[in-house]
């Protein structure tokens, strides 16, 4: 569908990094389609660079757990009624409430009581857990864009208009990695075995997975004193709470970057990882892993009672069964995440299997996602105008 006029108002929030990639491509996408693009609301610096305006910082949206974003739910509620205002008093042709569903689907269900169409761009795990959390979604927005293919069905049973586009990643990627230039960039040598460490993005991951990684990657290096590790640092705070932590490993053969976590995840032999969206890049560039997650004892009483599927890592819900362990709260120790990792040195017909079940959930999700986002928002504004 091509443009039926030369200028288009989005309203967005993106309230961390991975919104705001899908963000950024989904305006780029947007510009082809019209003379100007004008974007307002809550943006990370890709969308800006493409001339979005933030009204806050991301980092104020990027908060984990279930009761730990109960101590800044003030500060939240100011910012999105603040929001809901400015989009009332000046409606734009289109919200695109991007992930972050407890902050957006609350703006996005006023908003489309309003007469503005509602877009949220990427599925909140309902069909994981709060399953009565649909009934908010069906009144808060008028299309679903999903990311991951399994997540439409649920969608079209309840009545939701819904798209699924694929992931941008799995467009950018190439379905083979070039493991010698990543290295070269990052002062290893072809024939390095590199362990990449990710213990998340936000402050509270930090907290609770970088001492737990760094004790992970201790036990590994006893056990095979060869392995080389890299920690990619997401920002400049997780830089300062990473070194912190790093005075006491002080034998550890470690790499501490200022992000540049492809890089660090395209050089590596194996990874462990946060749960999150960054094992779906893990997963695209065929690195066999092992994830873990850890959050406040309460937070994780009330989720683990509410989950309703049994596993939470993106590559084993893709795959509906266990492609990769994951090793979650108290389970967690150094050796049991220690021993998984040196798994992977001591099988190479293991990581074979994994990087070719990889390449086939590769290509599924390769959909030209951020054309096909555009093209929804489009006919969604058509159908709506």
């Amino acid at each position: 569908m091509s443009a039926n006029k030369s200028s288009l108002r989005i309203g967005i929030v993106a309230g961390e990094a991975s919104g705001d990639i899908l963000g950024a491509g989904l305006i780029a996408a947007l510009q082809q389609r019209f003379d100007e693009v004008k974007v307002e609301g809550i943006a990370g610096p890709r969308m800006q660079g493409l001339g979005a305006q933030s009204l806050y910082p991301m980092e104020r949206l990027s908060v984990m757990g279930l009761v730990e974003p109960l101590k800044r739910l003030p500060e939240l509620l100011r910012i999105r009624k603040h929001l809901r205002e400015q989009f009332l008093e000046n409606p734009p042709d289109v919200f695109i409430g991007i992930d972050s569903p407890d902050f957006n689907l609350g703006l996005e269900e006023s908003l489309k009581a309003a007469g503005i169409p509602t877009v949220h761009y990427v599925s909140p795990s309902v069909w994981a857990w709060r399953r009565g959390r649909i009934k908010k979604i069906a009144r808060a927005v008028d299309h679903m864009l999903t990311l991951l293919p399994f997540e439409v069905d649920f969608y079209r049973e309840h009545g939701v208009p819904v798209t699924f586009v694929g992931h941008p990643l799995a467009d950018d990627l190439p379905l083979s990695p070039d493991v010698n230039t990543a290295r070269s960039a990052l002062g290893f040598a072809a024939d390095d075995r590199i362990v990449a460490l990710l213990p998340g993005s936000r402050g509270g991951e930090v907290r609770y997975l970088g001492p737990l990684f760094l004790q992970a990657a201790r036990w590994c290096h006893q056990r095979q004193p060869d392995l080389k590790f890299v920690l990619p640092a997401a920002n400049e705070a997780r830089r300062a709470e990473l070194d912190a932590l790093l005075a006491a490993f002080p034998e550890l053969p470690l790499t501490l970057l200022d992000g540049r976590s492809h890089e660090a995840l395209a050089a590596s032999d194996a990874v462990l990882i946060a749960s999150g969206t960054a094992t779906l890049e893990t997963l695209l560039l065929k690195k066999p892993m092992v994830v873990s997650y850890k959050m406040g004892p309460v937070s994780f009483a009330i989720f683990s009672r509410l989950l309703q599927t049994p596993w939470v890592a993106l590559p084993n819900l893709l795959a509906h069964r266990e492609l990769v362990p994951e090793i979650l709260q108290n389970d967690a120790t150094p050796a049991a995440l220690g021993a998984e990792v040196l798994k992977f040195f001591e099988d190479p017909l293991l990581c074979d299997r994994l990087q070719r079940q990889f390449n086939e959930i590769h290509q599924q999700l390769r959909r030209n996602a951020s054309a096909r986002a555009a093209e929804a928002v489009c006919a969604l504004i058509q159908a709506k105008s």
